[in-house]
């Protein structure tokens, strides 16, 4: 790791505070990174123009016992990569050949976003329990780094 993943990295995390998701210790972020550019960002939290779960003062996912890793489907926040690369498609930035630098290991979903918009490194920072990401970005050819300071 270079000194610029550790900038990177940083403001993965600082986007990381703007989670709309109330769930304890799901504050996630992720940028999106091509020649030391900054292409986009993104931040775990509803989809654009519905109730976040902190305005709703709960998280569904708690309320209803459902443990991490588990049933994505049932939950309002969009993923932080996932927003990252819908701001990218929105905006008409192509992500090829682009370092995603995430503040958490990307789940499975992500993982087939990550690989289809053409990102081709992907540098996280704390581990997330799937493994099948991790054979998928292997199969893909896609570089994975855990960041260690």
């Amino acid at each position: 790791m270079d000194k610029w993943d550790k900038r990177f990295m940083d403001m993965a995390e600082l986007v990381s505070s703007w989670t709309s998701c109330a769930r304890e210790g799901r504050a996630i972020g992720a940028i999106v990174v091509k020649d030391k550019r900054i292409m986009t960002t993104g931040y775990n939290g509803a989809p654009a123009g519905i109730t976040t779960c902190r305005e709703k003062g709960y998280c569904m996912r708690d309320k209803l016992g459902i443990a991490s890793g588990t049933r994505a489907e049932v939950c309002y926040a969009v993923h932080a990569e996932q927003n990252a690369i819908c701001q990218a498609a929105k905006l008409g930035i192509s992500l090829e050949g682009a370092t995603l630098y995430c503040t958490h290991q990307p789940c499975t979903i992500c993982t087939r976003l990550i690989i289809n918009s053409g990102i081709k490194r992907v540098v996280y920072k704390y581990p997330y329990p799937d493994e099948f990401s991790m054979r998928l970005f292997n199969e893909a050819n896609i570089k994975v780094e855990k960041f260690e300071e």
